[in-house]
Formats: C-alpha cells, sequence, structure tokens
C-alpha cells in the first residue's frame, strides 16, 4: 500500500476513515437526493479532504477506497429500511467528531476495517506493504 504522503503516521487508519468518511457521505447524498456518487465523485472528495491537512493519495488508491464505500454504503441501503438508513447516515454523519461516539458508528467503522483488510491483509497484520496498484 502506498503512503499517505503528507502523514508519517498510520496509513492504514487513514484509508480506513475515508472509507468511512465516504460511506457516510455516499448514505447522505442516497437518502437526500435518492443518487449514488460516481467512483470519481468519491475519489474528488477524499482528494479534497486530504488536501485540508497537506495529504495525498494517488488517484488509483482513491478510487478503490472509493468502490470499497460504495460497495458498503450499497450493502447498508439494501438491508436497512429508508427510515433506518436515514438514520444510520445521520449517525455516521455526526460520529465524523471525534467527540461523539456511536454504537452504529463503531459497527460500520469496523466493518470499513474488514473490507479494507480484505483488499490488503498484508497492512492488517504490520507485515509487507502491498502496493494497490500492482507495483
Amino acid at each position: 500500500m502506498q503512503k499517505i504522503r503528507g502523514n508519517e503516521g498510520d496509513d492504514r487508519g487513514g484509508c480506513v476513515a475515508l472509507i468511512y468518511a465516504l460511506v457516510a457521505e455516499r448514505l447522505s447524498v442516497h437518502y437526500e437526493h435518492g443518487q449514488w456518487l460516481s467512483q470519481s465523485q468519491g475519489a474528488t472528495l477524499a482528494a479534497e479532504w486530504l488536501s485540508r491537512t497537506g495529504r495525498q493519495l494517488p488517484l488509483a488508491l482513491r478510487k478503490r477506497l472509493s468502490d470499497l464505500s460504495d460497495q458498503l454504503a450499497r450493502q447498508i441501503a439494501s438491508t436497512t429500511s429508508r427510515d433506518a438508513g436515514l438514520y444510520i447516515a445521520h449517525e455516521m454523519q455526526e460520529s465524523l467528531d471525534t467527540r461523539y461516539q456511536s454504537e452504529i458508528g463503531q459497527s460500520i467503522m469496523a466493518e470499513c476495517e474488514r473490507a479494507f483488510d480484505e483488499e490488503w491483509p498484508a497492512t492488517a497484520t504490520g507485515g509487507g506493504r502491498h502496493d494497490p496498484n500492482g507495483a
């Protein structure tokens, strides 16, 4: 996995947090406007969010994280009622503030971690680096 440029901290944690934030945004847009964000829209949002803190990720990785978030968001939407989905989206948006504790948010964060670890298993155990771009 490529490092998040501008961040010497936990690359896995940053990527998982991006997936989570994208799931929250995708669900909000879906329930408010009846549309799903495209892969490119998700990747662009991730770039905008990262740039606020001077960080960067390659486009290919942002697109893959966008895809993972899309899969999770659609899974949530397809397995919950509209009211439950709206509540989940609201809880996720609220829990983007670290001072807000949410069991739903924690549960979905665990799903984001699982999805990331399935995609890049070497990073889950602290093993060797795997480049999602195939290099």
